[in-house]
């Protein structure tokens, strides 16, 4: 590009090569990397056992288990 305007030979520059650089599944959306299960389900321990309805806007690792107080986890089933 000898005037910097992109007027320089084909096949060189920005935008060319291996894919601009950007990872398969970019672009997702928030959270891409989690689990995003959705609204419903419950939220098991991982210790006892016990289930609980999941909270929407609140994630079962900030739930603690009625039972016996460990931090639950989201049942993926």
């Amino acid at each position: 590009m000898p005037r910097g305007d992109g007027t320089g030979p084909q096949g060189q520059g920005p935008g060319t090569g291996r894919g601009l650089g950007r990872s398969r599944g970019s672009g997702m959306g928030r959270m891409s990397g989690g689990q995003g299960i959705g609204p419903g389900g419950q939220c098991v321990c991982p210790k006892c056992g016990t289930k609980a309805e999941h909270i929407l806007g609140k994630p079962c690792y900030e739930v603690n288990c009625p039972k016996c107080g460990t931090k639950m986890v989201r049942d993926g089933s």
